[in-house]
């Protein structure tokens, strides 16, 4: 399994966004960017996580950064997430797991004493070329953009 360190950059990718439009590994280039992976549309924890960022968006805006969500669900089920809780950012449907596998979470989990794969929740914060500045693998879904801003006050 590969797992991505800081100074590594994201490798190449291609999927599509809640609308639908290709968005590729050039799309990250440019200005720093939240990339955040989570499990699922419209679970409590991806909820409370996604409105964080939506609420923290103007003060990461100031400092730079643009946010992109990543989860395996399809574009319509990211659609139907962005419209239920007014979300502001894109979201990726990589739904072949391209990004969150390139990436290295993409593991086996466990729940209830069954195994099965899927995304482990991370944050990683990029600079302008795409490459990782910063990993949060403890994310506090309540407070996300907290625990962002005061990673990039230190």
């Amino acid at each position: 399994m590969i797992k991505l360190n800081i100074g590594d950059q994201i490798p190449q990718f291609n999927v599509v966004t809640e609308s639908g439009a290709e968005f590729t590994l050039d799309n990250l280039m440019g200005s720093p960017t939240v990339l955040y992976f989570y499990p699922k549309d419209n679970t409590s924890g991806c909820t409370l996580e996604a409105k964080s960022l939506r609420d923290g968006k103007e003060e990461l805006l100031k400092r730079g950064y643009k946010i992109v969500g990543v989860s395996p669900d399809s574009a319509r089920s990211h659609q139907n997430f962005c419209s239920k809780h007014e979300l502001n950012f894109t979201l990726l449907a990589d739904t072949e797991h391209q990004i969150a596998e390139a990436v290295g979470v993409w593991q086996k989990k466990k729940m209830y004493g069954r195994e099965y794969m899927g995304i482990v929740r991370t944050t990683l914060l990029l600079d302008s070329e795409a490459r990782i500045t910063h990993i949060i693998e403890k994310v506090d879904t309540k407070d996300s953009y907290g625990q962002i801003i005061k990673l990039l006050d230190k």
